[in-house]
């Protein structure tokens, strides 16, 4: 398929997990590629399997001066850009009454903070047929015990499309979510288990977890002109766990 023939796209946290089988999936379609992570090392093994189609840049979103060198890049070596993936995000647990402020800050720093700025710092790149996709979560509609503040945040992020659809009006841009359940990335391979695996995967309809593929396959669809009618939209790939 070449549904992103000619296309750029920037893919934050892009070097494991939904981003790099979204960065694989956008590859195999014809675009080329800007994967945005902290980890230098994790970058360089992700872009052996991308190939010369792929770029990587060091850096984090909630860093404003690590963003502007993302899209100078881009803008010298591309000239425009057609796709962003404001996929990069961090979660942890802590129960009500063990909240911290450093807890607060991380998240909101990278999964709102980190969300606009990535937006809104690549958007000048932008012009009619571009396709802004961000990563939300089940979570931002079911919440999870002890997810207070990532389930918030995510929530946010649902409303940070709402709001963009508005501002965004004739530009000919657009901005919807991509909202996963657990997905079985390398990192909750490690974290869970096969046990634990099971377990969240019991969770939903489909008595699975998600696959970092499927992911990346509905981020290629939004990323392209199949979802030339969508705005403001959520699309859940979660094997409905937050839809029964």
């Amino acid at each position: 398929m070449t549904r992103l023939q000619g296309k750029t796209a920037v893919i934050t946290g892009g070097a494991t997990g939904i981003g790099l089988a979204a960065a694989k999936r956008f590859v195999e379609e014809g675009a080329f590629v800007y994967i945005y992570g902290r980890r230098q090392e994790a970058l360089d093994k992700a872009l052996v399997s991308l190939g010369p189609n792929a770029r990587a840049i060091q850096g984090s979103v909630s860093d404003l001066a690590d963003l502007n060198r993302l899209y100078e890049a881009v803008k010298t070596e591309r000239g425009t850009l057609d796709i962003i993936f404001a996929n990069a995000g961090v979660g942890s647990q802590l129960p009500l009454g063990e909240i911290t402020v450093e807890h607060c800050d991380e998240i909101f720093d990278i999964n709102v903070k980190g969300t606009i700025f990535t937006v809104q710092r690549g958007l000048p790149l932008m012009g009619p047929g571009g396709s802004l996709i961000l990563t939300g979560s089940s979570a931002g509609t079911t919440g999870a015990p002890a997810f207070t503040v990532y389930s918030a945040s995510k929530a946010a992020v649902r409303n940070l499309a709402r709001t963009w659809a508005e501002d965004l009006k004739g530009t000919g841009i657009r901005v919807n979510v991509l909202s996963p359940a657990s997905t079985a990335t390398e990192l909750a391979k490690e974290a869970l288990g096969e046990e634990g695996l099971k377990v969240y995967g019991n969770l939903t309809p489909l008595k699975r977890m998600g696959d970092p593929a499927e992911i990346g396959a509905v981020a290629a669809f939004l990323a392209s002109d199949d979802s030339s009618f969508m705005t403001g939209s959520e699309v859940a790939v979660d094997g409905g766990l937050a839809q029964i």
